[in-house]
């Protein structure tokens, strides 16, 4: 039980930093949105807490920032990024629990997330764009997930994996059996 509660307080802080962190990184010109400040707690809360609450924080995180701030905008965007961070989450989780616990599995697990997410954002935003009867062609997909992105991919390599490992090492990531509680 006392497991389940760490992982209940280490998401709810993750969820926290997704209200947050968008504040912090608006005030940056040029590229402070290009950061991608919600995929940051997104990804950590896969790794720590495991894909169920991944997945669950990268479903809600933008939905409910966009109902309490109006920021992303809820169609499409909010909705895609629901998709996509979910996807971060469960892939992150999934991948770190299952690959060896080497620390280049930590790079492993992150680069096959953040490449499953911008892809199930790219198929959502395509499927909501095109119901609309609007269109989303693969310049725009390469655009919105790869180039425009291209700030937070560097951001979240160089961060999170020291981060992880840094945890790992202290016991505090709850995404296997071994962990101390």
């Amino acid at each position: 039980m006392y497991r389940n509660l760490r992982k209940l307080v280490y998401a709810a802080m993750c969820l926290a930093l997704c209200l947050v962190l968008p504040f912090l990184t608006g005030q940056i010109p040029e590229i402070g949105k290009r950061l991608c400040p919600m995929h940051i707690p997104v990804l950590l809360c896969g790794f720590i807490c495991g894909w169920p609450w991944g997945l669950l924080v990268g479903a809600v995180a933008p939905i409910l920032r966009s109902v309490l701030f109006h920021m992303p905008v809820m169609y499409p965007n909010a909705v895609c990024m629901a998709f996509e961070l979910a996807a971060y989450g469960a892939v992150a989780g999934i991948l770190y629990k299952l690959l060896p616990r080497k620390p280049w599995n930590v790079y492993v697990s992150l680069i096959c997330a953040m490449i499953a997410g911008r892809i199930v954002w790219g198929v959502v935003k395509w499927l909501l764009l095109g119901f609309a009867g609007n269109e989303f062609t693969f310049k725009m997909f390469l655009a919105g997930a790869f180039t425009d992105a291209i700030p937070g991919i560097i951001l979240q390599i160089v961060l999170i994996p020291p981060i992880i490992l840094a945890l790992d090492r202290a016991g505090l990531v709850l995404n296997n059996g071994e962990a101390n509680v």
